[in-house]
C-alpha cells in the first residue's frame, strides 16, 4: 500500500481518538470518576466545575429564549403583513373584476350606439338619392357632407358624440385595470417574499426551540450530577442526616427549603395522618382494581392504562433498589367505581414513583441519602418539602397554600384545602407534649 493511504487512515485514526478521549474527558461523568469516594477536595472542584457549566449552560439557554422572543416578534410582524398584502390583494383582484365588468358593459354599450349609427345611416339612404355605400364611406369627420339633412345630422353628430365618449371612457377604465394589476403585481410578489420570510422562521423557530430542549436537558442532566455528588460531599463530610422521628424530619426539611413547618404539617396530615396512614396495598392490588376501570371507559383511558404500567416499573425500580419486597405496600386504588384513577402513591409524601424518580437527585443533595427512600421519613417529607417549595409554599398565607395544594393534589379540593389551613395553623395540637 502507498504511503499516502497509510498517513490518510493514521489522520483518522488520530482524529477519532482525540474527539472521543477529548468527549469523554470533559464529560461529566468522565469527570466524576477522576474523584475517588474518599477524595472531599475533588469532589468540591467537581462541584465547582459542574456549577459553572451549568451557569454557562444556563446563559446560553437564556441567550436562545432571547433569540426565540425576537423571532417570535419578526414572525407576528411577518404575519400581518401577509394578512395585510392578502387582502390588498383580494381587494385588486375584485377591482380588476369590476374593471373588466365596466369595460364589457361600454363594449357593448358601443356595439349597440353602432347598430343605432347603422340604422341612421340606413334611415339617411332612404331619405336621399346618395348610395348607401357611398354614406358608409364617409369619414367620421366628413360632417359637412350631411349638412343638408340637418334633423338626420343631429341625431347622427350625437350618436358620434356618445361613441367617442364611451371609447374615452372605456381606454380609461383599461388605463386604471392596468395600473390594478402592477398593483397586484407588486403585492403578489411582496406576499411570495413574506411567505418565504415566514417559512425561514418557522424553520428558524424549530430549530432554536429544539437548541433550547438541547440546553434544558444538559443543564439537567448537570443538576442532577451536581446533587449526587453534592449528596456525595454530605456522606464525606458527615453531614448525611436521618431523623429521629418525623418532627425531626419537619424541622431539617423546613430549614432547608423555607417552606413553613406549619404548613408541612398540614400537607402531612392531610396525605398520610403525619405518616399513619402510607398505604395498605400491593402494585398488583392497585393494578388488579385501576385496569378494569380505566377499560371500562374505553379507548380514550389507554394513555392512563399506559401510564399505570410505566409507574408500576419504576417502583419496581425503587423497591428493587432499596432492597424491599416488590410486595411493599402503597395507597390503594379508591374503591368508588366513581373515581376515576389509580393507587401507588408512596410513603409520608404519597408521591406516585415517576414523580418520586423525578426528585431523587434532589433528595439526596439534601439529605445526603445516596439511594432516597420514599419510606424513609427524612427522604419522605425533604421529598414533599421539595415540592412544596416548587409551589412556591414559602409562607402561610392562605392564598399560597391553596395555589399549593392544587399543584400537589393535580386538582382543587375544598376539604383538602381547608384542612392543610386549619392543621397549619394548629399543628402543635397534633402532639401531647
Amino acid at each position: 500500500m502507498s504511503k499516502n493511504f497509510f498517513s490518510f487512515y493514521f489522520f483518522v485514526f488520530s482524529t477519532f481518538f482525540v474527539l472521543f478521549f477529548g468527549l469523554w474527558f470533559f464529560s461529566p461523568g468522565a469527570l466524576a470518576s477522576d474523584c475517588s469516594d474518599t477524595d472531599t477536595e475533588c469532589i468540591n472542584q467537581r462541584i465547582d466545575t459542574l456549577e459553572q457549566k451549568i451557569k454557562d449552560a444556563s446563559k446560553k439557554k437564556e441567550n436562545l429564549e432571547k433569540n426565540l422572543n425576537q423571532i417570535n416578534t419578526s414572525l407576528t410582524a411577518t404575519q400581518q403583513v401577509i394578512y395585510r398584502t392578502q387582502v390588498l390583494l383580494n381587494e385588486s383582484k375584485q377591482t380588476i373584476e369590476q374593471k373588466e365588468k365596466e369595460v364589457s358593459d361600454l363594449e357593448q354599450q358601443l356595439v349597440l350606439e353602432r347598430s343605432v349609427l347603422k340604422g341612421l345611416l340606413r334611415e339617411l339612404y332612404e331619405a336621399s338619392d346618395i348610395p348607401l355605400t357611398q354614406i358608409m364611406f364617409v369619414q367620421t369627420g366628413d360632417f359637412h357632407f350631411f349638412h343638408e339633412y340637418d334633423g338626420l345630422f343631429s341625431l347622427q353628430e350625437k350618436i358620434q358624440g356618445v361613441i367617442g365618449e364611451i371609447d374615452v371612457m372605456k381606454e380609461k377604465v383599461m388605463g386604471e385595470k392596468a395600473t390594478i394589476e402592477d398593483m397586484k403585481k407588486d403585492q403578489e410578489q411582496l406576499l411570495a417574499l413574506k411567505n418565504q420570510q415566514k417559512k425561514n422562521l418557522v424553520s428558524e423557530k424549530i430549530d432554536t426551540q429544539g437548541d433550547i430542549e438541547d440546553q434544558q436537558a444538559i443543564i439537567s442532566r448537570l443538576k442532577k450530577e451536581l446533587d449526587q455528588l453534592q449528596g456525595d460531599l454530605n456522606i464525606l463530610s458527615g453531614k448525611s442526616y436521618n431523623a429521629k422521628d418525623i418532627r425531626e424530619a419537619v424541622e431539617f426539611a423546613s430549614k432547608k427549603t423555607n417552606v413553613p413547618v406549619g404548613v408541612l404539617y398540614g400537607f402531612l396530615k392531610k396525605e398520610t395522618n403525619i405518616g399513619v396512614n402510607t398505604g395498605q396495598c400491593t402494585y398488583k392490588q392497585v393494578e388488579s382494581v385501576a385496569i378494569p376501570r380505566y377499560k371500562k371507559y374505553g379507548s380514550k383511558y389507554k394513555n392512563s392504562i399506559a401510564l399505570l404500567y410505566t409507574r408500576k416499573a419504576l417502583f419496581y425500580d425503587i423497591v428493587d433498589t432499596l432492597g424491599y419486597s416488590r410486595e411493599k405496600k402503597v395507597s390503594c386504588t379508591p374503591p368508588s367505581s366513581a373515581y376515576i384513577g389509580q393507587g401507588g402513591a408512596m410513603g409520608v409524601a404519597q408521591f406516585m414513583s415517576d414523580v418520586w424518580k423525578g426528585y431523587e437527585s434532589k433528595i439526596t443533595a439534601m439529605t445526603g441519602h445516596k439511594n432516597p427512600d420514599p419510606w424513609n421519613i427524612t427522604d419522605g417529607v425533604m421529598a414533599m418539602a421539595l415540592k412544596l417549595q416548587r409551589a412556591g409554599a414559602t409562607s402561610s398565607k392562605e392564598s399560597v397554600i391553596r395555589s399549593a395544594s392544587i399543584n400537589y393534589l393535580g386538582a382543587f379540593y375544598k376539604n383538602y384545602y381547608e384542612g392543610i389551613v386549619y392543621w397549619s395553623k394548629n399543628y402543635k395540637l397534633l402532639f401531647n407534649d
